[in-house]
């Protein structure tokens, strides 16, 4: 299924550049950055709860903010994108 991340990490403090580091490079890990702070990700059910679970762990709940959107396993018709930065399937065959 496709995962949609969007975050809003506070970034004040050292503490929170710190945690906003953190947060991408998870997101990194599960998924193509597609803006500053949002992340297109195929996960299963079992990879979404690990990643929602870390991010919590990460974030300061007071000062910062994750979104999750679930687009489902049909999200092609969904996605609809217009400009640079064109997105790639990342469950595909990757040609280097």
């Amino acid at each position: 299924m496709l995962i949609l991340i969007a975050y809003d990490v506070s970034t004040e403090t050292s503490a929170g550049r710190k945690r906003l580091r953190k947060v991408a490079k998870e997101c990194v890990n599960y998924g193509q950055r597609v803006q500053n702070s949002v992340f297109e990700c195929q996960l299963n059910s079992t990879e979404y709860r690990q990643v929602k679970a870390t991010l919590e762990g990460i974030i300061n709940k007071d000062e910062d903010s994750l979104r999750f959107y679930n687009l489902g396993d049909k999200y092609k018709n969904k996605i609809e994108h217009i400009g640079i930065k064109e997105s790639f399937d990342i469950k595909g065959t990757l040609i280097l």
